[in-house]
């Protein structure tokens, strides 16, 4: 369920919004560099990360020049499944609630909410989120070449 758990799909969502913004195909970029964007610890992103790179979403590259870059196309990243890789990295935990209000009520209303949202992140890719940053302002860092000129 997308709202159960929504948090653990905003960070899968963040970090590939994230590498895709500051990588590129010969650029990868650090767990390091995303926890100090995100502002979340490694060992948080680390299990995330390596559930997208399971489900092939990002590439990794190992080593002390390694990190993630997209494995397709930004534009074949849909959102509904970066959220559900997201929401499948946890244990699914149960509701305590259980009276009747809880099974006749609030139940299928979550259901309701949970099918409007992922209907409306099927209509998402990561470049439209890429499209989204570029008219908020942000900018794609510029890499420029090492100059090693003596």
């Amino acid at each position: 369920m997308f709202l159960a758990r929504r948090d653990r799909g905003m960070v899968a969502v963040a970090i590939v919004l994230d590498v895709a913004f500051h990588g590129s195909g010969d650029t990868v970029v650090s767990a390091a560099e995303l926890a100090e964007r995100s502002g979340m610890a490694r060992r948080t992103l680390e299990p995330l990360l390596q559930a997208l790179s399971r489900e092939h979403v990002l590439d990794s590259t190992r080593g002390p020049s390694g990190g993630y870059r997209l494995a397709r196309p930004a534009r074949l990243i849909k959102l509904t499944h970066v959220i559900s890789i997201g929401l499948n990295s946890l244990e699914e935990t149960a509701p305590d609630l259980a009276g009747r209000l809880q099974r006749a009520v609030v139940e299928p209303l979550w259901e309701e909410f949970d099918a409007s949202l992922q209907a409306q992140a099927d209509a998402l890719t990561i470049e439209d989120l890429l499209r989204r940053a570029a008219k908020a302002g942000l900018r794609k860092p510029v890499s420029e070449p090492l100059n090693f000129a003596i």
